[in-house]
C-alpha cells in the first residue's frame, strides 16, 4: 500500500545523478533535469512518457552512464517538474528545446530518445531551430503521431466508435490511482506491459505511474487524445530509429510502421516480440543497444564543439 514514487533497489531504482539543474521553458515553466555519466562522453538526452519521470529511464542510465553523458528530465507536471496551467504538444517542444539549451553547448549534438509521449515530444520539436541545432539522431520508442485512442488495443473488441469511446473513457479518467496494490499491478500490467513482464518490472512502472498527480495525468490524457503530429514526421530530417513491442496495446505496431514509412531517414525498426508499451523497462538492454547504435553510427560533437567521429567504417 506504499506511495513510494519509485523502487529503491535493483536495476530499476533511480541512480544518483552527477548534477541536477532547472531548465526554464519559453512560458516560464521550470523543468527538473538530471545529468549522469561522464562529461567527455557522447551525449544522450532521454524524454519520458505520460505519467512517468526520470526514474523510468533508470536501466538505460545505468547502462549508458559509464561512457556517455546522459541527460534526463521530468516532463512538466511529472516527477519533480511543477504542474503548469498549459499542456499541449507545443509546450512539449518548448520544454525539450529548453532542456537542450540548458545542458548542451552551442552546436553540441546529442542522440535524443523519447518513449511514448516523449517520442511525440521529439516529433513536436522536429522543425524547431533549437532541436535541429542539437539533435544528431533520435529514437522513437513505443510512440505514435495520431489516432492514439482509435488505434489502441486496450479494450478487447473490434475497432469502431464503441471501442474508441470506451478507450477514451478509461485513459482519460479523473479517478485517482490510489496506492499500489495487487489489483492495480494487474491492471497496469494488462494495459501497459507484455504477459512475460516480471514482477520487478511491473512494480517499477506501478510506483512511477501512481506517483503522477491525478490532475496532471488527466490534462496530458486530453492532449494525447487529440495528438495530430503526422505533418511533423517529414520535418524530422535526422536519422531516426523506431522501437515497438509487438504486444503494445497503447501504441501498437501499426504506429511504428507508419512512422518508419514516413520518416525521411529511418535508421530501422525494431519490433520486440511479446513486449508491451513499456519497452525501456521490459527490454532495457535492447533499448540501450539501439541508443548505442545511433551514437556509434552518427558523429557527435564534444563540449568544445570539436567533431568526434565514432562511426564504424567498412572493413574496420
Amino acid at each position: 500500500m506504499s506511495r513510494l514514487t519509485s523502487v529503491t533497489g535493483g536495476p530499476y531504482a533511480p541512480p544518483v545523478p552527477v548534477r541536477e539543474l532547472t531548465a526554464v521553458s519559453a512560458d516560464g515553466a521550470r523543468l527538473h533535469v538530471e545529468v549522469h555519466g561522464v562529461d567527455d562522453g557522447p551525449v544522450v538526452v532521454l524524454s519520458h512518457g505520460w505519467t512517468c519521470s526520470t526514474a523510468y529511464w533508470a536501466a538505460q542510465i545505468r547502462q549508458l552512464a559509464p561512457d556517455h553523458r546522459v541527460v534526463a528530465y521530468d516532463q512538466r507536471g511529472h516527477g519533480r517538474s511543477p504542474a503548469s496551467p498549459v499542456y499541449s504538444t507545443d509546450v512539449l517542444a518548448d520544454d525539450l528545446e529548453a532542456v537542450l539549451a540548458a545542458t548542451l553547448a552551442p552546436g553540441e549534438k546529442a542522440v535524443v530518445a523519447g518513449h511514448s509521449m516523449g517520442g511525440m515530444t521529439i516529433l513536436a520539436a522536429s522543425a524547431r531551430p533549437g532541436f535541429r541545432e542539437h539533435a544528431a539522431a533520435v529514437l522513437l520508442c513505443s510512440t505514435g503521431s495520431s489516432r492514439l485512442v482509435a488505434e489502441a488495443l486496450v479494450v478487447p473488441m473490434r475497432a469502431g466508435r464503441l471501442r474508441t469511446w470506451l478507450t477514451r473513457l478509461g485513459l482519460s479518467s479523473r479517478a485517482p490511482f490510489g496506492p499500489v496494490t495487487p489489483v492495480s499491478r494487474r491492471i497496469l500490467k494488462y494495459v501497459t506491459m507484455g504477459a512475460g513482464s516480471s514482477a520487478a518490472m511491473v512494480e517499477a512502472c506501478a510506483r512511477i505511474a501512481h506517483a503522477c498527480p491525478r490532475k496532471v495525468r488527466y490534462a496530458w490524457a486530453r492532449v494525447l487524445d487529440g495528438v495530430q503530429l503526422d505533418a511533423n514526421i517529414g520535418e524530422l530530417t535526422v536519422p531516426a530509429a523506431v522501437v515497438v513491442g509487438t504486444a503494445d496495446r497503447l501504441t501498437p505496431p501499426v504506429h511504428a510502421r507508419a512512422l518508419a514509412a514516413a520518416l525521411p531517414d529511418c535508421h530501422g525498426v525494431t519490433e520486440l516480440a511479446g513486449l508491451g508499451h513499456m519497452t525501456p523497462v521490459e527490454a532495457p538492454e535492447a533499448v540501450a543497444g539501439v541508443i548505442r547504435e545511433l551514437v556509434v553510427a552518427y558523429g557527435q560533437l564534444d563540449a568544445h564543439g570539436t567533431e568526434v567521429d565514432v562511426r564504424i567504417e567498412e572493413g574496420a
